[in-house]
């Protein structure tokens, strides 16, 4: 990697998208939950894998596709995330860079494959999404570039990582690596669902460590425990430099 200053280094879970599109009949005969995101092990996604037909294979997590965007905007990207040595590994590198954006996170030559996302596109335009994380939840604190995240004036790192604990210790070192630098740390919530199992933890890396926070308006709701969103807006405000809170059909609101 060059030591040109970068914008945004993104840290998060290195997967790849598969999508095919089926047919209701095929939900029903492999017991898929339509419309949801299902985790899943190693055995069950080579499963549905062989089971699925034809599909598009393309780099992803939440994270990285945030990159991706930063780059087609013209900004300058890293992305720092795990793979395994093999095809789908190959996939997310070649992807992610052709994308623009930086990667030179050591590739895993042992341990789980590489993470993906195996989703059912059915007439409705419903996805059904099943994720194996694999190789992605290895992320550790060796992985972390130092020096990209010195150079970057933000750390932008997605929430899901909070749930494995090495890459929680990995997120933890890469926010006082930023702040030694004087840059600037950013998080996304992600999920509901992921606030709901963080939330003490989360209040407590917010107040002292994010400078910049993400989140949509169900997210802010429940970080805070409130069911009116102007109630959570009320809470949020000075426990960050910046929180951007997207609404869907109503905009956003950026509070600073």
């Amino acid at each position: 990697m060059s030591d040109s200053p970068l914008d945004v280094v993104g840290i998060g879970n290195a997967i790849v998208d598969v999508l095919t599109q089926a047919d209701e009949a095929f939900l029903v005969t492999h017991d898929l939950a339509k419309g949801t995101m299902t985790l899943i092990d190693g055995n069950r996604a080579e499963e549905l894998y062989a089971a699925m037909g034809p599909g598009l294979e393309v780099s992803g997590g939440s994270a990285a596709n945030t990159m991706a965007g930063l780059a087609s905007l013209g900004g300058n990207g890293a992305f720092i995330g795990k793979v395994r040595n093999d095809q789908l590994g190959g996939i997310f590198q070649h992807d992610i860079r052709a994308a623009g954006v930086a990667f030179e996170t050591p590739v895993a030559t042992g341990g789980p494959p590489t993470a993906r996302c195996l989703i059912f596109v059915t007439p409705d335009a419903q996805r059904t999404m099943n994720t194996f994380l694999g190789a992605a939840v290895e992320l550790g604190s060796e992985d972390l570039d130092e020096a990209a995240i010195g150079r970057a004036k933000v750390t932008y790192m997605e929430g899901y990582l909070w749930d494995p604990p090495n890459a929680k210790a990995a997120f933890q070192a890469a926010a006082r690596i930023a702040h030694d630098a004087g840059r600037k740390v950013s998080l996304t919530l992600s999920d509901p669902f992921c606030v709901e199992r963080h939330r003490d933890s989360f209040l407590e890396l917010i107040g002292g460590h994010v400078d910049i926070l993400f989140a949509n308006e169900a997210e802010i709701r429940a970080l805070y425990q409130v069911d009116d969103f102007d109630r959570a807006l009320q809470e949020v405000r000075g426990h960050c430099e910046i929180a951007a809170l997207t609404r869907g059909e109503k905009g956003s609101v950026v509070l600073a």
